[in-house]
């Protein structure tokens, strides 16, 4: 579904019924990557998958963007569609954007989950994401997949699920360049962890002890931030833990219940 906002039109789905999560995708895909969960959860709560702007179906005006530009533009989205307060899911850019909107817009995140996340990239953030960007317009979007592969998930669970990566690489290679390159350079911005203290959601932290893109330490730095917040390490798990490990999911439905 397009939805018009006072932030421009987002496309996001929305399935289900129920006390509403919201769940913020990863660079470079989009809100279709929670499809496997949204069709587990949507008999129990209402779920909505927005694409971040420029990925997806969501508009862009290609100019450049930051992280606090996307905490609004989600901001905006619930707003327009929820009208109050929801829970919040967000995995690696996700992760990022979850925790601005949860310290600028406390009103609207009622319970949140950060996987595979950070505040800080560190002191070289700016130039990495700035090199990262260069790749993304700069190598053909088929050529950077073994790349994000590797990345994304444990090379056991590419032996076993390759329906499921082939289902995850599809939504990259379509993903439009200029906005990966857009989003690195906002991922850059992104200098949160003096406000982690803000955060008033009750907060599950959670990354794989094998992701080396957002590695355990910057999970720590969140949870150690966080007033109201809970660690996990997943053991044999990379980058996009929520997808490689459905095994986690009751427990993430059981911290958004408590």
């Amino acid at each position: 579904m397009k939805a018009t906002t006072a932030r421009g039109t987002i496309e996001a789905g929305d399935v289900g019924e129920g006390r509403p999560v919201v769940l913020l995708h990863a660079l470079a895909l989009s809100g279709r990557l929670f499809d496997p969960i949204a069709a587990e959860w949507a008999p129990r709560r209402r779920v909505i998958t927005p694409d971040a702007r420029g990925h997806g179906g969501s508009d862009w005006d290609g100019r450049p963007f930051t992280g606090e530009d996307m905490a609004d533009d989600v901001a905006a989205l619930i707003e327009t569609l929820v009208g109050g307060p929801a829970d919040v899911i967000g995995m690696s850019m996700g992760g990022s954007t979850a925790v601005l909107l949860a310290q600028r817009r406390p009103d609207l995140v009622a319970r949140l989950v950060l996987a595979d996340a950070t505040a800080d990239y560190g002191p070289d953030r700016v130039q990495t994401w700035a090199e990262r960007a260069e790749k993304a317009v700069n190598v053909p979007r088929e050529k950077q997949v073994d790349f994000q592969i590797d990345r994304w998930f444990s090379p056991s669970f590419v032996e076993a699920n390759a329906d499921e990566v082939r289902r995850v690489c599809d939504i990259f290679v379509v993903t439009d360049s200029a906005a990966h390159a857009a989003a690195c350079h906002a991922l850059g911005t992104v200098a949160a962890v003096g406000e982690l203290g803000t955060i008033s959601a009750p907060t599950l932290v959670m990354v794989g002890d094998e992701d080396y893109a957002t590695p355990p330490a910057m999970a720590e730095q969140l949870a150690a931030g966080i007033p109201d917040s809970r660690l996990e390490v997943l053991t044999a798990t990379r980058h996009l833990s929520l997808i490689q490990r459905p095994d986690v999911w009751p427990e993430i439905e059981k911290h958004l219940d408590a």
